[in-house]
């Protein structure tokens, strides 16, 4: 049977938010740290991503790191379909021969075609195999949007992604590729004597601004992925189809400095904080008490005055034996305006079975609820 316990949470953040609109053609707005989602406008939609999709270039090369597949002092060769490739250039010649590390930095801080063609020719042989990777592991993120042609996000049809899987990939930069996210904060990088400087607009704003990654063709028009950070707090965004660089500058700023005045994030338990206590059936115990897997933490708006609720949702009463660290209950909170945030939650004891006593009195209370029941004629 399934048992409901009702909590009420006393918010210490107030109310609803101020909505905001965009120009753009397609957005999405998150918090990095609840994942919960502040704004989204056509999130589902394919657009064309321009050099945004240099992510899940990154995203391939990070993967290729972490799997120990190669280091970043391993050096790349240059071939003439890099060197030439077209577009914003790293400004690679044949006779170099950059290093993983150098091919990050000609990628994320100059959005070089050239870096990510040398890239996908190591890693797949080819653009195009490499390109149908890059397709299938976006299906097995769970990236539904998004297909790719290229390495680069060179103007063609088959180059599409949503703004949903934009910012699901730069999420998981922060979070699967941490070490690396420094890269995306560098103002500046200097290859073959030419000193070029980063195109992303935030890490010169005072926002906290230090990621992600700009594109522009003249499908897409202007967009940006940005992540920026303010009192320990993270947002991160998607906007494209913007109409020139400054309305690009201007909009990132100004949904970034909404996400940090609008909301705001509590927290409700810690991790290891008892929330309610389960009913156990034929255990030496009659309950076990019900613990927070992790920091249960929600993204609120500041404004107004309406209650956050919350419910423990689990199967029971509880068979004995139960080990400690069991996932045996879900606490499910449901925010106004923002929607509901799911944490597991763990049996905080063991419990073992009980003996023959309390087996007899288990299935004494049995027969006497059987015969109230026929008395009443309940049930």
């Amino acid at each position: 049977m399934i048992r409901l316990l009702t909590l009420l949470l006393i918010a210490a953040l107030p109310l609803r938010a101020q909505t905001i609109d965009t120009a753009a053609t397609a957005a999405m707005v998150i918090d990095h740290a609840t994942g919960a989602i502040l704004m989204e406008k056509n999130a589902d939609t394919p657009v064309p991503p321009a050099s945004m999709s240099k992510l899940m270039t990154l995203n391939m090369l990070f993967e290729a790191l972490e799997e120990g597949r190669i280091d970043l002092d391993d050096t790349f060769p240059v071939s003439e379909n890099a060197h030439g490739y077209p577009g914003s250039t790293m400004f690679l010649e044949t006779r170099h021969n950059p290093t993983v590390e150098d091919l990050i930095r000609g990628i994320v801080v100059l959005s070089g075609n050239d870096a990510c063609i040398v890239v996908a020719e190591h890693l797949a042989g080819s653009e195009s195999a490499f390109a149908d990777r890059m397709t299938a592991r976006a299906r097995e993120l769970g990236m539904e949007g998004s297909t790719f042609a290229n390495s680069t996000g060179w103007p063609d049809e088959n180059q599409r992604m949503s703004a949903r899987d934009l910012v699901f990939l730069a999420d998981r930069m922060l979070t699967e590729f941490g070490e690396h996210y420094h890269y995306f904060a560098e103002r500046e990088f200097t290859w073959n004597g030419i000193t070029q400087p980063n195109r992303n607009p935030l890490l010169y704003a005072s926002i906290g601004g230090d990621g992600l990654k700009t594109g522009h063709t003249e499908e897409a028009g202007y967009g940006l992925v940005g992540s920026a950070e303010q009192d320990g707090r993270r947002v991160v965004f998607m906007i494209t189809g913007l109409d020139s660089t400054a309305a690009r500058t201007n909009e990132s700023e100004r949904i970034a400095a909404w996400a940090f005045r609008e909301f705001d994030n509590a927290t409700f338990y810690e991790e290891g904080q008892t929330v309610a206590e389960a009913d156990i059936w034929l255990g030496d115990m009659a309950s076990v008490p019900l613990v927070a897997s992790r920091d249960v933490m929600a993204t609120m708006p500041v404004r107004g005055a309406e209650d956050v609720t919350a419910r423990v949702v689990y199967d029971g009463p509880i068979a004995a034996p139960v080990a400690e660290g069991d996932h045996i209950a879900d606490l499910e909170i449901e925010v106004p305006g923002i929607g509901p945030v799911t944490v597991p939650l763990l049996a905080g004891a063991d419990v073992a079975e009980g003996g023959a006593m309390t087996r007899i009195l288990a299935s004494s209370r049995i027969m006497v609820g059987r015969a109230f029941a026929a008395i009443t004629g309940d049930g």
